[in-house]
């Protein structure tokens, strides 16, 4: 059997199943308990109790019948009816109902109105509605004879007493276990919190509480962070070193080659050569840049998107880039948390490919309840959908794809991009600008 649609009525998170798996229970008990217990426990009292009170009503009737004459009657009943708490008198047959009367909600009020129909045939109508007392209307010898007597001689006085205390007593036993449910998430939702933070390169202070297993999955979380923090600062130590290892010999390159004198057979070769340790040095500035993380670096703030990216796009255009701002939803709308020094090396990283490849660039920011989009566009030749993926990785360098007229890079732009999305938990993507034709890329950052 498929059960794909009971899937999307569960509640996705783990309060809401774990309170569902709490109540549904509780909820059936009570159902199966009203329906099999209360019910017949007392559909069995009030049947009894009718069926006892039937002998002095038949025991009534009986007198009357037997009675010599309607006066004889009447006295015979006057002293019959006191001991037996029953008011009996004669009425005209316009009184009687047509049919017999009970309010909707009386459930045992069928019960009353059966019992008394298959011992007493004759009676001719049962009125419950005054659900007090209980008027029944029986023809004798000498006319139509009503007995009224109270409600409480038939049915039980509370019928519904058992389940109000069932239902009482099921609220107070949820809200203990609500509280207590309550008490066993938080830690876990503070584990998820500290996660999250983590993910966006925030290192939230967190102390593992709640069950034990909870306690050890904190644990394990502390110690993989602690072990995360250790690699990337022994690596940015390592590479600091391997910077200066490297710059070194490329200065004395550089010195070397300026101390050369020129000839007019040597010019050339000379000026290659220096042309070729510019670009050793630009890799390598570029590679230490990528390694080093100093896209990711920086404290976090709480700013405007609208605002920030407005301000990174006016900066571009002083510089001399063709970029525009095509769409912003406006300032104020919504404040993110993010580092703005990455997020402002990975808008420009994006800006100078869009502007470098193509003759023009516009960046649109957009808002969802869940996300915030930033969108590259310029009108270049773009990137083949099957080697979008490839351009993401460090050093891709995509020439049959690019124009390369406008000034080689090292393949580290959009990787170091990609690499300061996935640090504040978005991530990149490559298309197809639909309104320039070039290519498109997309910031997404979680809200």
């Amino acid at each position: 059997m498929n059960f794909a649609w009971l899937k999307q009525i569960m509640p996705r998170g783990l309060y809401g199943r774990a309170a569902l798996i709490l109540v549904v229970p509780i909820v059936t008990i009570q159902l199966v308990v009203s329906v099999v217990f209360i019910q017949r426990h007392f559909e069995r009292v009030t049947r009894q109790m009718t069926q006892s009170m039937l002998r002095e009503i038949a025991l009534v009737i009986d007198r009357a019948d037997g009675a010599p004459s309607a006066d004889a009657a009447q006295a015979a009943l006057i002293d019959l009816a006191a001991p037996l708490g029953l008011d009996v008198a004669f009425v005209l047959p316009a009184v009687v109902p047509a049919t017999d009367q009970r309010p909707f909600a009386d459930l045992t009020g069928i019960v009353v109105i059966d019992t008394i129909r298959s011992e007493i045939p004759q009676v001719a109508a049962i009125d419950l509605r005054d659900g007090a007392k209980v008027r029944l209307y029986a023809p004798v010898r000498w006319g139509m004879l009503r007995i009224t007597f109270p409600r409480g001689t038939v049915s039980a006085s509370n019928p519904h007493q058992l389940l109000v205390l069932m239902l009482a007593v099921s609220v107070l036993m949820t809200v203990i276990a609500y509280l207590f449910l309550r008490n066993q998430l938080r830690p876990i939702r503070r584990l998820a919190r500290a996660a999250e933070a983590f993910g966006k390169g925030q290192a939230m202070p967190y102390k593992p509480s709640g069950a034990i297993e909870v306690r050890a999955a904190g644990t394990a979380f502390l110690e993989m962070r602690a072990r995360l923090e250790r690699q990337i600062e022994q690596r940015t130590l390592m590479l600091s070193g391997i910077s200066h290892d490297l710059r070194t010999p490329l200065t004395r390159l550089r010195l070397g080659l300026s101390m050369l004198p020129e000839t007019p057979d040597t010019r050339e070769e000379i000026a290659a050569m220096e042309r070729d340790v510019a670009e050793m040095g630009k890799l390598v500035d570029a590679f230490l840049a990528f390694a080093r993380e100093e896209a990711t670096s920086g404290d976090a703030a709480r700013l405007d998107p609208c605002a920030f990216v407005a301000q990174v796009v006016e900066d571009a255009r002083r510089t001399g880039a063709q970029v525009t701002l095509h769409e912003c939803p406006g300032p104020g709308q919504a404040l993110l948390t993010f580092r703005p020094d990455a997020m402002r090396r990975a808008l420009d990283n994006l800006i100078g490919n869009a502007t470098r490849y193509g003759s023009q660039a516009e960046v649109s920011v957009f808002l969802t309840p869940k996300a915030l989009r930033i969108v590259v566009e310029d009108d270049g030749p773009g990137i083949a959908p099957e080697r979008r993926e490839e351009a993401l990785r460090p050093f891709a360098r995509l020439d049959p794809s690019r124009n390369q007229d406008r000034g080689q890079g090292v393949g580290l732009g959009l990787s170091i991009a990609a690499d300061i999305l996935r640090s504040h938990g978005g991530t990149l993507r490559l298309g197809e600008s639909a309104r320039l034709g070039g290519l498109s890329a997309e910031l997404v950052l979680p809200r």
